[in-house]
């Protein structure tokens, strides 16, 4: 018997989907919204736990032998000892690939039709038929800089516009493997690219973007990965979204080429204090545009269906002996 404990908001059709596997039983707790223990009769029994935050009482958890996180950041698991335990632990990986890359297809448009300065003049009476108001993106050069899920939905739906995709990868682009895919979306056999280019080649890879997309995860090696050099190799002509994590570009650099124009604009979704204080200069500028992290969320429309989907699908996975998906490996959960 498979002894699972729910501790997240329930979808009560998955739940009865899983109640309904053969050789599990399945308890449900109030879920947390911090790190903090769960009752020790519980711990020590369950063998599979659905979680956003591990409990604070690991050490009770002796039967434990996989985890499912409900976000795709995973630091809240790193370096607690699980790998050193043989615990399997998943993340949430692709549920948020539909909304992030709809954001960025989003700030594309308003970006390169300074949609800012539009609605700037509507809330003035000043009727202005500039031609920056009037740019397509069709035949615009992107590049996707990281080739995960959320870069592969951009590619999708950036191929259907018309655009031209580079990527930039660490070595070759790989078939997407086993992770989490919404059904017809993204390029799980990673052909969609016009053009590849791997470490070493970044100065090529930026030199005469439209437009650069951040879509890699925020790591040791990743942080302040992005700085004066590669902002400067890019064209002044270009805009830099940035879904993925703030400090992956370095915060000085980013504002020197606001300032200085390196660059035309930007589109943030994620910052580098939060929330963002009122006095923080990125406010200020007419080119840039700035969300509440809210490119991809819990509050997404699909979010419950999908993390649901993904616990179903490695709950049978796990029965049937079968290779999990988004399976965290011993050195992502030892912080390397």
């Amino acid at each position: 018997m498979l002894n699972i404990l729910v501790d997240m908001p329930v979808d009560r059709e998955k739940l009865k989907q899983l109640q309904d596997v053969p050789g599990v039983r399945v308890q449900t707790v109030p879920p947390r919204e911090k790190p903090e223990p769960i009752p020790k009769e519980l711990a020590k029994d369950t063998n599979v736990l659905f979680c956003t935050f591990p409990p604070t009482n690991m050490e009770d958890c002796e039967a434990l032998r996989m985890i499912q996180i409900s976000t795709v950041g995973y630091n809240q698991v790193v370096n607690i000892g699980l790998a050193e335990r043989g615990v399997r632990v998943c993340n949430a990986q692709g549920v948020f690939d539909v909304p992030i890359a709809e954001w960025n297809l989003a700030m594309m448009f308003q970006l390169a039709r300074d949609m800012r300065g539009m609605l700037r003049n509507q809330e003035q009476k000043i009727w202005d038929r500039s031609a920056r108001y009037q740019t397509e993106i069709r035949g615009f050069k992107v590049g996707i800089w990281g080739y995960g899920g959320i870069g592969r939905e951009t590619a999708r739906l950036a191929k259907t516009m018309g655009m031209n995709v580079r990527v930039l990868v660490r070595d070759h682009v790989k078939e997407r493997g086993h992770t989490y895919c919404v059904p017809g979306t993204g390029d799980p056999l990673g052909t969609l690219p016009d053009q590849v280019f791997t470490s070493g080649q970044e100065a090529a890879f930026l030199r005469d973007l439209d437009v650069l997309v951040v879509a890699v995860p925020l790591t040791k090696h990743t942080e302040g990965m992005i700085g004066e050099e590669e902002l400067r190799a890019l064209p002044q002509t270009a805009f830099v979204l940035n879904p993925s994590r703030g400090p992956i570009i370095r915060e000085d650099a980013l504002l020197r080429a606001l300032r200085e124009g390196w660059i035309a604009g930007a589109a943030l979704d994620t910052h580098y204090h939060y929330p963002m204080p009122p006095d923080h200069p990125l406010w200020d500028f007419p080119n840039v545009i700035m969300t509440p992290h809210i490119s991809g969320s819990s509050q997404s429309t699909h979010f419950m269906e999908r993390i649901w989907s993904i616990f179903l699908e490695n709950v049978r996975r796990l029965v049937q002996g079968e290779p999990l998906l988004n399976e965290l490996s011993p050195s992502q959960l030892d912080g390397q």
